[in-house]
This record gives C-alpha cells, sequence and structure tokens, in this order.
C-alpha cells in the first residue's frame, strides 16, 4: 500500500530524534528498541506510548504561535482522555527543519493515536508497544 507523503518527508520522518523531555529524558529512533521507553512503560504501567504533535499540520510550518495554540488544544485533549503528555521535541539531526513541540504519552493506544494525529492533520505518529520500538505510523 502506498502513502500520499512524498519520499524525502518519509526519509526525514526516520531520521528525526525524537527527544522526551521531563523526568526520564531519552531519544528515541524509529526501529530501534529503546531501554529507556521499556522502563518509562514500567514506571506508568503501561504497555504502549506514543509521540505526537500538532505541530505544523502535514509538514507545512505554520509558525511558533499557531504551533503553541495547536500543542496547548492537543494537550487539552489529551487531559480530558485522562492521559498524562510529557514534553517532548521532534527534531532532525541535519535538515534545518525547526524542532517540533511534541508529547510523549505513554498508554495512548495505537487506534487513539492515529485518530488524534488525523484529528490534528499529521502524516504520522510515532508508537510503541510493548517491545518498546518506535514505530512510524503513516495516516496518509
Amino acid at each position: 500500500m502506498g502513502s500520499a507523503i512524498d519520499a524525502a518527508t518519509l526519509r526525514a520522518y526516520r531520521e528525526t530524534h525524537y527527544r522526551v523531555l521531563g523526568d526520564r529524558p531519552m531519544r528515541l529512533r524509529i526501529d530501534q528498541p529503546s531501554a529507556a521507553l521499556a522502563a518509562l512503560h514500567q514506571a506508568h504501567g503501561v504497555d504502549c506510548s506514543a509521540f505526537i504533535t500538532a505541530a505544523n499540520p502535514f509538514s507545512q510550518r505554520c509558525g511558533d504561535a499557531a504551533n503553541a495554540q495547536r500543542q496547548l488544544a492537543l494537550a487539552q485533549n489529551l487531559e480530558r482522555m485522562g492521559l498524562r503528555a510529557i514534553a517532548a521535541a521532534g527534531e532532525h539531526p541535519s535538515n534545518g527543519w525547526p524542532a517540533e513541540p511534541s508529547f510523549l504519552v505513554p498508554g495512548l493506544s495505537l487506534q487513539d493515536a492515529r485518530m488524534l494525529g488525523e484529528q490534528y492533520g499529521q502524516n504520522a505518529v510515532v508508537w510503541s508497544g510493548a517491545d518498546a520500538v518506535p514505530r512510524l505510523v503513516l495516516l496518509r
């Protein structure tokens, strides 16, 4: 099955460093197991998590103020769902794209991660199951 996302954007998503801030800082990479993420899952009593943003829908830059408003709306949505959002940022190591404000959300199911990603106009989300391997989940 193909994707509406161009090859260069997909490559950038796979190369991005998904940095989790907060009490347990870590850097996640697509398809690379993370002992730190496994420990975070255990500490939160969950078997999955998602790295998600509301910034720059469909990979179109929309500015700091607009991204901040979008992130606030996502944070409020996650709070209504009873989920804890840990501050994070997606940052490509070399292409000059500004770091995107994001959240790591312990316990966010794949179905809900997809739903939120679509709601906030994202091309993809990063989801990890019990194996603590971040996977790129394409939404278009």
